[in-house]
């Protein structure tokens, strides 16, 4: 069954774009161990064995501290709401690290498995939209929205199903649309926020969605710059740190302080 969905997935996506794979392992390849020739676009980046290392080890890393920070939220949670809201906001954050770290280590180590390479660097970029809603649950869950406002809370899911179906049908083939697709998505509920009564927190936010941002540029730098993705990873990374550093300290923390002193 597994081995039939990932065959019809590739078989929607691959002959529309040509995966490094399918070329002659040493084509295009440069003698610097830390990156190779920058490919076509029709054609994806492999990583040299360097790369594909800082890959894995930038995402692996954050599995364990977002599963324990997830938890921590999870402990202070003090109602329904929020225990729901640490929940997503925890699939998200460790899914998203997890997801990648399996793609990128089998994109290094098992890339002769082309099918089920292939099904899970579409699995690494639908998870990212999920992510990114996930990230915003907490915030729309938890503090006080206007009539209008409150209904960002079920739109942004409905955009992370759109921005599924755009990468099952067209992975990889328009790769400047799917980045605008992404930010678009990040910023878009940013709007809500803007308009909530109590604002703490928005620094954090803004700061997170800048280290996002600043991120794109390596996203899209592959064999222009040694160890691209890598970076990337970091600049997500500590994106992410600081939005959980912000929902802790301004969702969750207080109540838990309040109930604590009220004991």
């Amino acid at each position: 069954m597994q081995q039939s969905l990932c065959g019809f997935l590739a078989d929607l996506s691959i002959p529309q774009v040509k995966l490094e794979s399918q070329v002659p392992f040493q084509t295009g390849l440069s003698e610097d161990r830390f990156m190779n020739h920058r490919v076509p676009s029709n054609r994806r980046y492999q990583p040299t064995e360097y790369e594909h290392a800082a890959n894995c080890a930038t995402h692996a890393f954050w599995i364990i501290p977002s599963i324990l920070g997830s938890s921590i939220l999870y402990i202070l949670s003090d109602d329904h709401w929020e225990t729901i809201s640490a929940w997503i906001y925890g699939f998200g954050l460790s899914g998203l690290f997890t997801v990648s770290t399996i793609f990128h280590t089998i994109s290094w180590k098992k890339r002769h498995l082309r099918t089920v390479e292939h099904c899970l660097h579409m699995f690494d970029r639908m998870v990212i939209y999920f992510f990114i809603a996930a990230s915003y649950a907490p915030w729309l869950n938890l503090r006080e929205l206007g009539p209008w406002a409150s209904h960002m809370r079920w739109i942004i899911w409905i955009m992370a199903s759109i921005g599924t179906i755009y990468v099952f049908f067209f992975h990889e083939r328009y790769k400047l649309v799917e980045l605008v697709c992404y930010i678009i998505m990040g910023f878009f509920p940013a709007l809500v926020i803007l308009s909530m009564p109590n604002r703490d927190g928005l620094l954090e936010l803004m700061a997170g969605g800048l280290f996002y941002c600043l991120g794109t540029v390596f996203f899209k730098s592959d064999g222009r710059i040694p160890f691209a993705h890598a970076i990337w990873h970091l600049f997500v990374a500590t994106g992410a740190g600081i939005h959980y550093y912000a929902i802790w300290r301004y969702l969750y923390r207080p109540d838990a302080l309040e109930a604590k002193t009220s004991r």
